[in-house]
Parts: C-alpha cells; structure tokens; sequence
C-alpha cells in the first residue's frame, strides 16, 4: 500500500555547498540519500513530494559541517498482511517461486500454490498445470495475496499465496 506521510531528517552539508544555492544543495543531497531507502517502520521511501521546512543550522564542532533539520513529505511503500499485489516472478525452485512487486520481494512456497501445479524442472524450470493450460516461469505477471510479512530496520520480506480465488498467472510470457 502506499501512503503520503511527513518525516523529518537531519542532514549534514559540508561548508562548500554553502552560498546562493544551499537550498537546492541540501534538497538535491536529501533526494540522493533518501529516495529508494527503506525503514523497517515506514516502508520504502518511493519519492519526496515537496519540503515543508528546513530548520536552522548548527555548526558542528571540529569539523565545518552544518546539520539541518529537514522536514519533508513523502510516497512511500509498506506492504501489509491481507493485501494483494501484482508481481513479476524473478525465480522458480522446487522449494516454490521468487516475485518482485516494486522493490519488495516476495516468496511463495510450493505448499502456496495450487495442488493441480507440478514442478517442471529443465533449462526454465516452471510450475504447470496438468493441461499444461497455465505455466508460472521467469517473467511470469502473478497476482497473489501476503499472509507474512517480516520487517527489519532496513528491508521487509513478504511470504504470499496464489492458493485463493483470482490468484494466480496474468500474463504468461510465453503468449505474448
């Protein structure tokens, strides 16, 4: 899911971006350091929509640079429990499949998928189905449902199922 949330970061400038464009300076650094992180408590950080306030600096001793608080808006990215997603499957073992939906990867066990799906093994190995109607490979589009997710302070790891009604392969890469 995401969200449109305000978080607050204190940035460190070094004395040589100071002058006319320290605005700019201090916005362009909070971008590169911020963008495409993640926090265990907010989720990924996708884009800084605006900055709300810079607050004053203060000068640390021994080494010229300047702290500033910045108070920033933000998109960011948290999946939850319950949710569905679309994802694009990365991997496929015997063990289950590997998808991406943005920068969350999630894994789904063999036990996850639906009982009519054997383990095709091979140069592109597969789950099919015994018609050989649906087939889940590499760069398969899946759309599957978090039962877990796991958070640590820099990443989250999902666990889902395409064992549910309207889960399971939307575009098979194959047919394309």
């Amino acid at each position: 899911m995401f969200f449109h949330i305000v978080l607050e970061r204190n940035m460190q400038l070094h004395p040589r971006h100071f002058g006319r464009n320290l605005r700019e300076n201090l916005v362009s650094k909070l971008m590169k350091d911020v963008e495409g992180t993640c926090s265990g408590r907010h989720g990924f950080v996708v884009a800084i929509t605006g900055i709300e306030n810079i607050g004053k600096g203060l000068i640390r001793d021994g080494t010229g640079f300047v702290t500033f608080p910045v108070k920033y808006q933000c998109v960011v990215f948290r999946p939850f429990k319950g949710e569905i997603l679309e994802a694009a499957v990365t991997m496929v073992n015997k063990m289950g499949f590997f998808a991406e939906a943005g920068p969350v990867q999630i894994f789904v066990s063999n036990h996850l998928i639906p009982d009519d799906m054997e383990f095709q093994s091979g140069d592109m190995p597969n789950y099919t189905t015994s018609d050989g109607s649906v087939k889940i490979q590499k760069d398969s589009e899946v759309r599957l449902k978090i039962i877990g997710t796991r958070v640590d302070a820099t990443e989250i790891f999902c666990i889902g199922t395409i064992k549910d009604d309207f889960l399971g392969v939307i575009n098979d890469p194959t047919t394309a």
